[in-house]
């Protein structure tokens, strides 16, 4: 997400870089190629004044330091201006769960924005939080909708409520808040249905929903994807239903974000969560300062820590962890960090949370490293024996021809993927030597988890900037306890305790 706009405000601010002072010639330059930026991402064209307008004066005003460089004042500038946009700093916005079970979540939207799959994604949320969630469709309309939210509802582990065929819209809504309250449900998701355009007769239904449930929250699902149309459709949803928050869906697919950075200050309503994936997991709380950074190439480290310490294996990180630590590490270990990397969102899905990773992307282009790579290398290795994964040096010419058939790919491939584990295997071969001395250096350099966590360290090892001290104590949480006994605190690194790049790869290098 933001992909295009990141592309043009770091194009900017590098330009900025070698100046000394900014005149006002060059703020009035610098402002209008942000108008553009953020034009030709698709913002509305009223919050694009406004924010420019702010902006300059900032930039012109008294609270310039002189002793700044010039492109840092306007990079702060500019984010302190994304983060107004986006609804301010501070904690994410919550949802309101009454103190008084049920709590009624009422999803509206239009067909095809993607309301019954984030019903779904709601839903695990919240049982992941140890609610008794009930999901119930109110869609009568579109076929097999009731269906397919009753799947959603087990994938959750979340209860659905049963299909009597024949009910209307409201019926079903009093049905389900009978259940939901005689059941003891902590919380209920109402699925209502959606039109392809917005209509009189949906409009009403949904209003009488609301009167009859009386939700604590009802969220607006739209499709990021399609821009200003999901603005205007938020205006006339909010101006017949009482919404309290958004919900953009397919943010992974949208280049331009122009919707994000308008529906807040178009609205007034916060944009409480993120469609980051198709999968039943992939819905990201909102905010607002986390996005402003991204959008200015300052990546999410906070939610690169979230995502290892969901898919850090911890039994296996320490087993990892204790061979690495004697020098060892086979192809079974490498396609483990493989599989971890692509939980955690792949090569794309990390990369774009790294600070300072966009001036790379071309060289990750031309280098053709991509997820599809990594597939690539795990079907490679699943085609091996156990006795190849465990000792790779007895692959002759022969035995990688029946490898190289068996996972579809050429000899070379193979070979690529043999060189690239050897040179890792080196790198922690040396790195064990003179009891593992190595290791705990590295551990103690990157400083991860302990109360020694250098920013500027961090901000070295990931090209960007050093994180906020916020930053750095929301990181410092997320890792609290992820590294057992015997590993070093590297959440980060692969067999280290997390799905970053492994020491040593060098993914430029074929």
């Amino acid at each position: 997400m933001f992909d295009a706009l990141t592309d043009r405000l770091t194009g900017v601010f590098d330009r900025l870089s070698g100046r000394g002072v900014l005149s006002e010639k060059d703020v009035d330059e610098v402002m209008r190629e942000i108008r553009v930026a953020l034009l030709e991402a698709d913002v509305a064209l009223p919050v694009v004044r406004d924010f420019i307008a702010k902006a300059k004066d900032a930039a012109t005003g008294e609270a310039v330091i002189r002793s700044v460089r010039p492109a840092d004042q306007v990079v702060k500038i500019t984010y302190d201006g994304l983060v107004e946009m986006l609804g301010g700093e501070g904690e994410p916005e919550s949802l309101n769960l009454s103190l008084n079970p049920p709590t009624v979540i009422l999803m509206a939207g239009l067909q095809g924005s993607g309301k019954t799959t984030t019903a779904g994604k709601l839903a695990l949320k919240l049982v992941k939080d140890r609610k008794k969630v009930l999901l119930a469709s109110l869609d009568t309309r579109r076929p097999a909708a009731m269906e397919q939210l009753g799947m959603l509802a087990e994938q959750a582990g979340a209860s659905f409520l049963p299909i009597v065929a024949g009910q209307s819209a409201p019926d079903i809504a009093r049905r389900a808040m009978q259940a939901a309250k005689l059941q003891g449900f902590d919380v209920l998701i109402l699925d209502t249905a959606g039109r392809t355009t917005i209509d009189e007769a949906m409009m009403s239904e949904a209003a009488e929903i609301a009167k009859i449930a009386t939700p604590s929250e009802t969220l607006l699902v739209a499709d990021a994807l399609t821009g200003q149309d999901a603005v205007r459709t938020a205006k006339a949803f909010h101006e017949r239903l009482p919404l309290t928050g958004l919900v953009l869906t397919r943010a992974d697919g949208d280049g331009r974000g122009g919707a994000a950075l308008s529906m807040r200050a178009v609205t007034g309503l916060p944009i409480k969560f993120l469609g980051v994936s198709e999968k039943i997991d992939g819905l990201d709380a909102f905010d607002a300062a986390r996005v402003a950074g991204r959008i200015l190439g300052r990546g999410d480290v906070v939610a690169l820590v979230e995502k290892a310490a969901q898919e850090l294996d911890m039994a296996k990180a320490e087993a990892t962890a204790r061979k690495l630590a004697k020098g060892q590490f086979d192809l079974d270990m490498m396609a483990d960090q493989l599989s971890q990397m692509k939980r955690m969102g792949g090569m794309e899905g990390m990369m774009g949370l790294l600070p300072g990773v966009q001036k790379m992307k071309r060289q990750i282009a031309e280098s053709g490293l991509t997820d599809k790579t990594f597939d690539r290398q795990l079907a490679i290795i699943s085609s091996m024996t156990k006795a190849e994964r465990k000792k790779p040096d007895i692959l002759q010419a022969s035995r990688k021809r029946r490898i190289a058939a068996g996972s579809g790919v050429d000899v070379a491939e193979v070979n690529r993927l043999l060189k690239q584990h050897r040179q890792m295997a080196d790198t922690f071969k040396a790195l064990s030597k003179n009891g593992g001395k190595g290791l705990a250096q590295m551990a103690r350099m990157l400083g991860a988890g302990g109360p020694d966590m250098d920013p500027q360290k961090l901000a070295q090892l990931t090209g960007g900037q050093a994180p906020t001290p916020e930053q750095m104590e929301q990181i410092a949480g997320k890792l609290k306890g992820l590294a057992g006994p015997g590993m070093p605190k590297l959440p980060g690194l692969p067999g280290l305790g997390g799905g970053g790049l492994p020491p040593g790869f060098n993914p430029f290098k074929k």
